[in-house]
């Protein structure tokens, strides 16, 4: 007989010669390959062996009476399995993405979070906005023993990824100081109010210069605005920067000559000015000299009265305030700062913001000696007696002893505590000054039209950043290349670094206020 391979496969001649062959197997031969016991299990009840001719020749009664015999201690050693149930691979995947969220939501994430080495732990808090890792620190002890155990690394990772290159090179990390919160706050603060003012001016001239009094013309003019808004965020930050370093500069000046001012020193450009000026390039002191008059005169505008018509119409609309004085616009500037300027321009209505600056000039002009307290009497003239009981005498020690550092905040002396001895407790870029400080800072102001213009322009006609004065754009001019559409990614470039990601761009909801009147 021919081998089954030369017959041709399926035919009726090949299957005829397969029955011959299995007919004539004796019977201890081994199975044919396709009848052998394969190795891949398939997860199905039962086994995968064949069964015998025995077991198929068993009757159905046996078989019966088998599962009967076998039922109970079947039910009591083995569990029943489910009933094999076809399901698409979409129908799998599902079931797992289900097991594995009934996983994950069965474990909280503050144990998932408390499961992590420190150094995984300062990585993810580093990564969240600065408000938030700011915030965590009022959870619990622990987490803000955690922080602020980490100011160092936290505030580096912030720097990195999220400060832009202009603020890092006005206010470089300080020499042989750490990195902390204090200086990382310090540089968001005097950006978001560069922000704020720059969306205020924006505002302001669209409105007043533009003519952009309608909805619809608004609306238009929206890309303009946003770009100039983007511009003078880097200018008002560098502004910040100048009258902050001027007024530490004019304190140590009055301190080194010993209280004679720069009011009483014969000089042809500022001394003070210049050593600021000098940390700038190029580009930065030309760019700001030119927006500067901007600055200047869109603040001294917001504080004159919304019409110049007459006297009859400003007394019918209740403007009888006039304008200050040009000794109090330099104090806001020299004094109080950008800051100060941002909180006056957001006051609303012209009598009001006319009386906010009043009363803020008052408080930093009036007499700083401080009077003798008057003496209480008591009736008919007779003094009262001093009570000899005192109160809370173990907290009230001074002088090391027991109780001494139980001491409350309010009278002089921190306690003795983690919680309050943390970076942010240096206070806020340009605050408040002492009433010596202002004893020296007020009579010495210098005059409004003098601060910056002279210097500025004097130092870049020695620097030969242009060759005449006139090169120097002013007015229409920089208000036409505020608003252009080219040029961006190279100031980006130049402010940023790189490219300019979303988090370097103050978020117009935190900043955006209702609109003027």
């Amino acid at each position: 007989m021919e081998p089954p391979h030369i017959t041709e496969f399926g035919s009726d001649r090949y299957l005829d010669k397969v029955q011959q062959a299995r007919a004539s197997a004796p019977a201890t031969t081994t199975p044919v390959p396709g009848l052998t016991e394969t190795q891949f299990i398939l997860p199905i009840r039962g086994s995968n062996k064949p069964r015998s001719d025995a077991t198929l020749s068993k009757s159905s009664e046996q078989k019966r009476a088998e599962r009967k015999g076998f039922h109970f201690l079947r039910s009591r050693r083995t569990k029943p399995q489910s009933p094999i149930v076809t399901t698409s691979s979409d129908h799998l995947g599902q079931r797992f993405s289900l097991t594995e969220a009934t996983t994950k939501q069965s474990i909280p994430f503050d144990q998932l979070f408390a499961a992590l080495p420190n150094e995984l732990q300062v990585e993810i808090i580093a990564s969240l906005p600065l408000s938030d890792v700011l915030n965590l620190r009022l959870a619990s002890r622990s987490l803000h023993a955690l922080v602020s155990l980490n100011e160092a690394p936290i505030t580096r990772y912030h720097l990195d990824h999220h400060v832009p290159a202009y603020a890092k090179r006005l206010y470089p990390i300080p020499s042989g100081g750490s990195l902390n919160f204090h200086y990382l706050c310090g540089i968001w603060h005097r950006l978001h109010v560069a922000a704020k003012l720059s969306y205020l001016m924006c505002e302001w001239v669209s409105k007043e210069l533009f003519l952009r009094n309608t909805e619809d013309r608004r609306r238009e003019f929206e890309p303009q605005r946003e770009r100039m808004r983007r511009r003078l965020i880097p200018i008002l930050f560098t502004v910040f920067h100048f009258f902050e370093t001027y007024r530490r500069l004019h304190l140590k000046y009055i301190a080194e000559h010993d209280g004679v001012g720069l009011s009483k020193v014969p000089y042809t450009t500022n001394p003070i000015e210049i050593e600021i000026m000098s940390m700038y390039d190029d580009r930065t002191l030309l760019r700001v000299h030119e927006t500067f008059p901007l600055v200047i005169s869109s603040f001294c505008r917001r504080l004159r009265p919304p019409s110049y018509v007459g006297r009859v119409e400003r007394s019918l609309r209740g403007y009888l305030r006039e304008k200050p004085a040009d000794e109090v616009h330099a104090a806001v500037l020299c004094i109080g700062g950008m800051r100060e300027v941002e909180r006056i321009w957001e006051v609303k209505g012209y009598n009001t913001r006319r009386a906010a600056v009043d009363d803020w000039y008052t408080s930093i002009t009036r007499d700083v000696v401080e009077q003798e307290p008057k003496k209480r009497r008591g009736m008919l003239g007779l003094k009262r007696k001093k009570s000899s009981f005192a109160v809370g005498k173990g907290n009230n020690t001074s002088d090391g002893g027991p109780g001494s550092d139980d001491l409350s905040p309010a009278r002089g002396k921190m306690p003795d505590s983690f919680v309050f001895h943390t970076s942010l407790s240096a206070g806020m870029p340009m605050g408040l000054l002492g009433k010596d400080e202002l004893k020296m800072l007020v009579p010495d102001l210098p005059v409004l039209q003098k601060i910056w213009t002279e210097t500025a322009e004097a130092m870049i006609l020695d620097r030969k950043i242009v060759e005449r004065p006139s090169d120097i754009r002013r007015n229409a001019q920089i208000l036409t290349d505020l608003i252009r559409e080219d040029g961006l990614e190279d100031e980006d470039q130049w402010l940023y670094g790189t490219i300019a990601p979303d988090s370097l761009r103050p978020n117009l909801d935190a900043i955006e206020e209702d609109p003027d009147e």
